[in-house]
């Protein structure tokens, strides 16, 4: 930011002024600061304008991807995709999946159900008896309808996710919040502030739209790597958002040919770091290099092709 000075016959205003890129265009935000104003004067209107400008940065921050990327930017992370080897899953290895995915999932946002427990509750050996065990069976099911979905990306897909994985445990499951939420370390120190609630409604239509605008542009890995992510910068869940981005991450996946991935819970403060480097500089590299490596531990995991 800095001060603009204007002469206006024989006086002088004065402006504070953020210069900031949207495409190839440079845009300012001024904010009248007054006139013929000393250097001491100047401060508390300065003090002010910065925060009306922040003020205003922040609602525009609902907007997303204001980040453009060239062909030469796209085309460098549309390579990363070239690391990803197509595998068709077979039954078995649906199944392995499904029971890995589910309690991964859980368990990252701290679910106490161990894999047996799981497993038991996925294939019908026993009814889930508690929370936890409702909703691994309803992210199971969440799951399944993903991996099977006809529809494209869009908000009512978004919220029907949300109400398969939490119909039976959350009263606002399948219901955009109205409220702030935040995200916080495990030293409980704010790590990300979602999207504010009078901007959600806009940040959301934004979300969407892009996708319809550019997913031709980004091959799978690269497209579901930043529907996941600027899904979990927007927050659009009183909870719940967590395991509702990774679903995504896998509808865009599965859609388009490639197999889906399982982010493990021994790697979910690298995960975590991931998605603190796309939030607060708009990194997606440290996401893409951290999804190959989920992905080649998932295949290994759940591949039954070396099972006698």
């Amino acid at each position: 930011m800095f001060v603009e000075k204007r002469l206006a016959g024989r006086r002088i205003k004065y402006y504070l002024v953020h210069s900031y890129r949207k495409g190839d265009k440079i845009l300012k935000i001024r904010k009248y600061l007054g006139q013929d104003l000393s250097k001491g004067e100047l401060d508390a209107p300065r003090r002010e304008a910065e925060k009306r400008i922040m003020e205003q940065i922040e609602r525009m921050d609902t907007k997303v991807f204001l980040f453009t990327l060239t062909t030469k930017q796209i085309d460098s992370l549309n390579r990363y995709n070239d690391e990803i080897r197509i595998h068709h899953l077979d039954q078995r290895e649906w199944r392995k999946f499904t029971e890995e995915f589910v309690y991964n999932t859980n368990a990252i946002e701290g679910s106490t159900a161990q894999m047996p427990d799981v497993k038991d509750v996925l294939e019908k050996r026993k009814p889930p008896g508690n929370k936890e065990e409702i909703e691994a069976d309803g992210v199971a099911n969440a799951f399944e309808y993903v991996k099977n979905a006809k529809e494209d990306l869009s908000l009512d897909l978004i919220k029907k996710i949300h109400r398969l994985c939490f119909g039976r445990s959350k009263p606002f499951a399948g219901k955009f919040r109205e409220v702030e939420v935040v995200i916080r370390d495990s030293r409980g120190a704010i790590a990300h502030s979602g999207v504010p609630a009078a901007g959600l409604a806009h940040a959301l239509d934004d979300f969407v739209s892009w996708y319809k605008c550019n997913k031709k542009k980004f091959k799978p890995l690269v497209l579901a790597a930043i529907i996941h992510n600027q899904f979990e910068y927007i927050h659009p869940f009183r909870d719940g958002n967590g395991r509702v981005g990774r679903l995504l991450l896998n509808f865009i996946l599965m859609r388009n040919g490639y197999p889906p991935i399982s982010i493990t819970l021994e790697d979910r403060a690298e995960y975590y770091r991931t998605l603190q480097e796309y939030s607060r500089n708009m990194k997606l590299k440290p996401t893409l290099e951290f999804l190959i490596r989920q992905y080649r531990k998932t295949l290994k995991r759940v591949s039954t092709k070396t099972e006698k």
